[in-house]
């Protein structure tokens, strides 16, 4: 769970860094927002497609799971809007805003209620097998959505 846990850190500076820009940078409010949503796909195919169904399987574990899927999906919903948005839109800031806003608030139930969860039906060594598997999914999702390792 610690590669998650570097996934939220860092994505967390980044919305900070956007939440800071104004309708004039617009450059930078375009590079930070492709990073982010970039950084984002990667972690919710990771989760979704790794970390979510194998804890979903334990009974005590499902309903966290169902919330965090629907919370991903009102993320990318705002993530949609702000794409089809000018950056320089008077809306598209505020918009931004409210979805830091929902990240975060979904980044802390993650790291509390869901990791305790995990720590509790998963042993050490499953823990570390799905970290692994994590992991090279991350690898692989990187290069299919042609996001970059720096940063």
């Amino acid at each position: 769970m610690s590669l998650l846990k570097t996934d939220h850190d860092k994505v967390k500076k980044l919305l900070a860094e956007l939440e800071s820009t104004t309708e004039r940078g617009v450059k930078t409010r375009e590079e930070l927002f492709a990073t982010i949503k970039g950084e984002l796909t990667v972690h919710e195919v990771i989760e979704e497609e790794i970390f979510y169904p194998e804890l979903k399987a334990h009974p005590k574990a499902k309903e966290i799971v169902l919330e965090g899927i629907e919370e991903h999906d009102v993320v990318n919903n705002l993530m949609g809007q702000l794409e089809d948005l000018p950056v320089d839109d008077e809306t598209w800031g505020p918009k931004a805003k409210v979805m830091k806003e929902n990240i975060e608030h979904h980044i802390e139930e993650e790291e509390g209620e869901m990791f305790a969860k995990a720590r509790q039906v998963f042993d050490e060594t499953e823990l570390e097998d799905l970290g692994q598997r994590m992991a090279q999914r991350k690898q692989s999702a990187m290069e299919e959505f042609g996001v970059p390792s720096g940063r």
